[in-house]
């Protein structure tokens, strides 16, 4: 069987590592899945996700010049998940300025809303500190 980037195939854990796992795939191909690619939480230990002989369903991530097999098994759960953010491109640079302030007038009100934070975070600073003397 010729593995294909973007296919989703069932192998098996053929070994588990500190750094990931080892899926034998159809057609005797093995595949390495990194443990960051083994479930959307954070993964401390692969024993507590994957057991030895477990059938698991892996997305093919890339195929190197040597033959390497990189997969991820949960890619291959959530095939299109949501984006974490939005792309500059898609971010609007005008939002809340209808009057389309100029450059200037833009870093003039930064530095007075800047200037007007870093007062108040002084303040309040000062204020958990004390009086700042012993009598």
């Amino acid at each position: 069987m010729l593995v294909e980037v973007g296919k989703v195939v069932e192998g098996k854990v053929s070994g588990i590592t500190n750094f990931g796992a080892f899926i034998q795939l159809p057609g005797g191909k093995t595949g390495l899945v990194h443990i960051s690619e083994i479930a959307e939480e954070y993964v401390k230990d692969i024993n507590s996700h994957l057991k030895e002989n477990q059938t698991v369903k892996v997305k093919v991530l890339s195929v190197d010049a040597n033959g390497k097999i990189n997969l991820s098994i949960k890619k291959a759960l959530n095939p299109n998940p949501a984006p974490r953010f939005n792309r500059p491109a898609d971010f609007d640079w005008n939002r809340g300025n209808n009057d389309k302030m100029s450059f200037e007038d833009m870093l003039a009100k930064f530095q007075k809303d800047s200037e007007e934070k870093m007062h108040d975070l002084k303040k309040s600073f000062e204020s958990k500190r004390g009086s700042g003397g012993y009598k």
